[in-house]
C-alpha cells in the first residue's frame, strides 16, 4: 500500500518536505526560547539544541533526500522507497521529537541511529555497482555519524562536555567537504549543459588546494580539542582555502549563469564558501566573533546550496521544467538576506543584537515557508509526466 503513496516514491520527496517544515518551525522555536531564557530541550540546553538540530536535524534531512535520490542515478540501482523510506523518515522524526520531549538516553540513541541507517541505505547500491567514485560519500556519512555520537556522549556527560562544540565544528567541516564535492560536480556540469558558450573546467592544482585545505581545517579542528593551534597556522590555512575556493568557483564561469536564476543559485551559494573562510580568519585574528563565520557558512553557504538543490531536483524529478519563478527567487533571496542580517547582528550590531537575531530568524523561516508553499504540492503528488519517482 505504501508504494502507492507519491511522497514515498523517492527519497527527495519526504526528506525535502520534512527538512523544510523543520526549518520553518525550529528556528522560531529556538529564538523564542533564547529570548525568553527557557530551554527547548532538557537534554540539549541552551544553544546546544539549536546547533545540534540545524546540523543533525535540518541538514541531515536534506542530505538524506539528496543522496537517496542521487545515488539511484549514479548507480542505476534502487534506494529505499515506500516502507523502507517511511521507516527512515520515521526514525529521523522520532529523534526530533524525543530530543525535545523524551528522556535523554533514548533520545540520544534514536538520534545517533539515523545517519548510520542512511549510510547503509546508500552504501549498498554504491558497493554493489562498484561505484568507487562515491565511496568517499559513504565515508563522509560514517564520519558524520561519529561526530553525532561524540556530540551525544558529550551532552550525556560520558565525555568532556566541551566536545559538543568540537563535534559540531567537525560535522560542519564534513558537510563542507560534501558541499565541495557535490558543488564541484553539479555547478560546472549544469552551466556547461545549459549555456552553449560556457566552458567551465577544473584545474588539478586548484582541486588539490581546495580539498587539501578542507582536510587541513578538519584535522586542525580535531586537534584543537586536545592541543593549542597557533593563530598563524589557522589564518594561513583559512587564507589558502578562501583563495583556492574562490579560484575554483571562477573556473566554473558562474557569471555565464546570470540570465538563469535557477542555475545562478548554485554558484551564489558556493560563493559564500570563500567568504566564510575569510570571515573565520578574521575571527581567529580577534576582529569578529567566531559565530559570524559559523552563520556565514550555515546560512549563506550550506542552507543556500541546499535550497538551490532542493529546488532544482524537486522540479527535475517531478517532470517539471527547470525554471525559477517568483517563489524560487523570493525564497532564495530571503535566505541570502537572512545570512547578511545574521552577520550584521553578530559583527556590528551591539545593542541591536537581539533585534537583528530575530530579523534573521524571521527571514530564514519565511524563506522556507515560501519554499513549502511552492513545493509541498509538488512533493506530495505524482510526477506530471507519469513516470515513476
Amino acid at each position: 500500500m505504501l508504494d502507492r503513496i507519491p511522497v514515498l516514491a523517492l527519497g527527495f520527496r519526504p526528506f525535502y518536505l520534512a527538512g523544510a517544515v523543520f526549518a520553518v518551525l525550529a528556528v522560531p522555536l529556538w529564538l523564542f526560547a533564547f529570548v525568553r531564557g527557557v530551554p527547548v530541550s532538557e537534554h540539549l540546553p541552551g544553544v546546544a539544541w539549536h546547533s545540534h538540530e540545524m546540523i543533525f536535524g535540518f541538514a541531515a534531512a536534506v542530505i538524506a533526500g539528496f543522496l537517496l535520490t542521487a545515488v539511484r542515478n549514479w548507480t542505476g540501482r534502487p534506494t529505499p522507497v515506500a516502507g523502507s523510506l517511511a521507516a527512515l523518515v520515521a526514525l529521523w522524526l522520532l529523534a526530533r521529537i524525543l530530543l525535545v520531549t523524551g528522556p535523554a538516553i533514548p533520545a540520544a540513541i534514536v538520534d545517533a541511529l539515523f545517519i548510520p541507517a542512511l549510510a547503509l541505505a546508500i552504501a549498498r547500491p554504491i558497493w554493489r555497482s562498484r561505484n568507487a567514485r562515491n565511496y568517499k560519500i559513504v565515508a563522509l556519512l560514517v564520519a558524520l555519524a561519529m561526530a553525532n555520537i561524540v556530540y551525544q556522549l558529550a551532552a550525556l556527560g560520558r565525555v568532556p562536555p566541551e566536545l559538543t562544540t568540537t563535534a559540531a565544528t567537525v560535522a560542519l567541516d564534513l558537510i563542507v567537504i560534501l558541499f565541495a564535492i557535490i558543488g564541484g560536480r553539479v555547478i560546472p556540469a549544469f552551466i556547461g549543459n545549459a549555456i552553449e558558450e560556457a566552458t567551465p573546467r577544473h584545474l588539478a592544482l586548484v582541486e588539490y588546494l581546495s580539498f587539501g585545505s578542507l582536510l587541513a581545517l578538519l584535522l586542525l579542528d580535531i586537534a584543537a580539542a586536545w592541543t593549542p593551534v597557533s593563530a598563524g597556522l589557522w589564518i594561513s590555512i583559512l587564507a589558502a582555502a578562501a583563495l583556492a575556493h574562490a579560484v575554483r568557483l571562477l573556473l566554473f564561469q558562474p557569471l555565464r549563469a546570470r540570465g538563469n536564476f535557477l542555475l545562478l543559485m548554485l554558484p551564489l551559494a558556493y560563493a559564500w564558501l570563500p567568504v566564510t573562510f575569510a570571515v573565520r580568519a578574521f575571527a581567529v585574528a580577534g576582529l569578529v566573533p567566531s559565530s559570524a563565520a559559523t552563520h556565514a557558512l550555515t546560512i549563506g553557504a550550506i542552507a543556500a546550496l541546499m535550497m538551490a538543490m532542493m529546488t532544482r531536483s524537486s522540479l527535475g524529478h517531478s517532470g517539471r521544467a527547470l525554471a525559477a519563478g517568483k517563489a524560487e527567487v523570493a525564497a532564495f533571496l530571503l535566505l541570502q538576506m537572512a545570512a547578511v542580517v545574521r552577520l550584521l547582528g553578530t559583527s556590528v550590531a551591539g545593542k541591536h543584537y537581539f533585534e537583528l537575531l530575530v530579523a534573521s530568524g524571521t527571514l530564514w523561516a519565511v524563506a522556507f515557508a515560501v519554499f513549502l508553499l511552492r513545493y509541498a504540492p509538488i512533493l506530495v503528488r505524482p510526477r506530471v509526466d507519469g513516470r515513476p519517482g
